[in-house]
């Protein structure tokens, strides 16, 4: 059982900061999905993967993990980039 750590930024349509900065620990699939004969979404056996479990901080999600006997890799967060232009910027 091997597991993910990172960081939750916010979603794209999202324009406010809230419910960010969370760290979550998510469950990796072992299985493949496969399509469902009937639907044909992709789906599978493995509940794991529904799992996801959201910590204030990094050390919590780790030490966390490490009392479970959970396997994990942190994935590092990238740094938002803002592009400052201005409306004059359009007609150069």
């Amino acid at each position: 059982m091997a597991a993910r750590i990172f960081q939750q930024f916010r979603a794209v349509n999202q324009s406010g900061d809230a419910h960010t900065g969370h760290w979550v620990l998510e469950f990796e699939s072992h299985s493949r999905a496969r399509p469902d004969p009937l639907t044909g979404w992709a789906g599978g056996t493995d509940t794991q993967t529904q799992v996801s479990l959201d910590f204030d901080t990094l050390e919590q999600a780790k030490d966390y993990a490490e009392r479970s006997g959970i396997a994990y890799h942190v994935v590092p967060s990238t740094t938002r980039k803002l592009r400052l232009q201005s409306y004059a910027d359009n007609f150069k």
